[in-house]
């Protein structure tokens, strides 16, 4: 298990995840590639808003939990390649990391990859929760605007990577989005069960202030 104790006595390697290190290949030509040598693949901005018009379109409602699901399996993917890199780069299993390493790691792997910039707020683990804050997310930046969150791929993604991280099997709920004009977005990652609530006080508007004292109340 990581050991909280070890975000102030653990020191880090250099910076895998440096882009100028990570990204290689020939940029003008649309090759990209990673220092571990799997191709990288750049999603326009036009594609971005063509799925999500596409998805609703075809799916109305449920357009959200296909692509929360597409991100489930994007997620999964995701950790399979960053455990593989930065197993090998640390000489031991993603598992063993101290939470340091792995907050750091994917930090730098989420805002090199162009996803935006993700911190990780850790004060609600006794509760049984995880709050993640991206800010300059593309799939907010390209979302429709309504009055709900947008990020569903993200969601999954995240749902998927902690879930293989824990060895449970856990749910994230987004509660605050830029596509609103929220200032972040915001998602909660726990058990799906004890996450059911936070879907329909999402949908009734209630800030993420209050939804955290709702779900540790």
């Amino acid at each position: 298990m990581i050991n909280i104790a070890d975000l102030t006595k653990e020191k880090l390697p250099g910076n895998y995840f440096a882009p100028s290190a990570y990204l290689q290949g020939d940029f003008e030509a649309g090759m990209i590639e990673n220092r571990a040598g799997n191709r990288i693949l750049a999603l326009p901005e036009t594609l971005i808003q063509s799925i999500y018009a596409t998805m609703d379109q075809e799916l109305g409602q449920a357009a959200g939990l296909v692509l929360f699901n597409c991100g489930r399996w994007w997620g999964k993917n995701f950790y399979t390649r960053f455990g593989e890199e930065v197993s090998k780069y640390y000489r031991k299993p993603v598992k063993n990391l101290t939470m340091i390493e792995l907050i750091q790691c994917l930090k730098q792997s989420w805002k090199t990859h162009g996803w935006g910039s993700i911190d990780l707020d850790i004060s609600y683990h006794h509760k049984g929760f995880l709050v993640i804050t991206n800010n300059n997310s593309p799939f907010a930046e390209n979302a429709p605007q309504t009055n709900q969150p947008m990020c569903y791929v993200e969601a999954g993604i995240f749902a998927s990577f902690f879930s293989q991280i824990s060895g449970q099997n856990l749910h994230c709920v987004q509660t605050n989005c830029e596509s609103m004009g929220a200032k972040s977005n915001l998602f909660i990652i726990g058990l799906e069960e004890r996450l059911k609530p936070v879907i329909t006080w999402v949908q009734e508007l209630q800030t993420h202030e209050q939804i955290m004292q709702n779900l540790c109340s």
